[in-house]
């Protein structure tokens, strides 16, 4: 199927999704309606998962889940290849991100993520990063679960980098268990370089770029949790990162 035939179809979708749907789950993402429930979960933590579905559907990815994310609290660890790795995990299991402040700024995803309680961080500033571990820790206390990209940045596809142990310590402090992600573009994860950020590509040129691509599968792959490990949080991002690289080679 030609890219212009896609285009042709997928613009508008995208269009009615952000005209008329965005308006209705920011409601819905009110504080009100999280008193609520809907098919046993709570009405505003469902409204995130749900736009995320219908928005990754638009982009043509075709979400395939294995494994199952543990309930309550608990931080969970992916690796991160691109803007949409967000919405992808939203669309699976409600969590509260930590992600980077430029996002707060981007279209459609910065709004929905940041009324879903992402928690934001300025790079370089450790007055920041002190913030968002104490934010952390609280909503792990409270009973909340928090996504992270311990690589601390996207990739290129080819290899997953080096995961910073700083970010599990409020997993290690608060005694709650890091679950690892392992997300794979395409089939058997070959289409990790060609979801990530190109050379000199922007937030709006990759989404562009994305939207007329072919429809393709997405697994995500809900894997064994590690514990909140004596021996800290070195040993809890080592053993993350090493099961999610196994699947990935898998």
């Amino acid at each position: 199927m030609p890219r212009l035939f896609r285009y042709l179809y997928r613009v508008p979708l995208l269009l009615v999704h952000a005209l008329i749907g965005l308006p209705l789950v920011l409601v819905l993402l009110s504080p009100v309606f999280g008193r609520f429930s809907i098919y046993g979960e709570r009405v505003d933590q469902w409204a995130a998962g749900f736009w995320s579905r219908i928005l990754v559907r638009i982009f043509g990815l075709r979400m395939r889940r294995f494994g199952t994310p543990l309930p309550g609290a608990v931080l969970f660890v992916a690796n991160h290849i691109s803007w949409i790795d967000i919405c992808v995990l939203h669309s699976q299991r409600w969590m509260a991100f930590v992600a980077k402040a430029e996002i707060e700024s981007w279209p459609l995803i910065g709004t929905v993520v940041s009324r879903a309680g992402t928690i934001y961080h300025h790079r370089g500033s450790n007055d920041s990063l002190h913030g968002v571990m104490h934010q952390m820790l609280e909503r792990l206390q409270t009973g909340f679960a928090v996504g992270v990209f311990p690589e601390g940045r996207t990739h290129s596809g080819h290899a997953i980098g080096v995961f910073h142990a700083r970010i599990f310590q409020p997993a290690v402090i608060a005694g709650t268990p890091a679950q690892p992600i392992a997300i794979k573009y395409g089939d058997k994860g070959d289409a990790q370089v060609l979801m990530a950020f190109g050379p000199k590509e922007n937030f709006f040129s990759n989404l562009w770029r994305v939207l007329g691509e072919p429809a393709r599968p997405c697994e995500v792959h809900f894997l064994e949790p590690v514990a909140a490990h004596e021996d800290g949080r070195r040993k809890m991002a080592d053993l993350c990162r090493q099961r999610i690289v196994d699947v990935m080679a898998g």
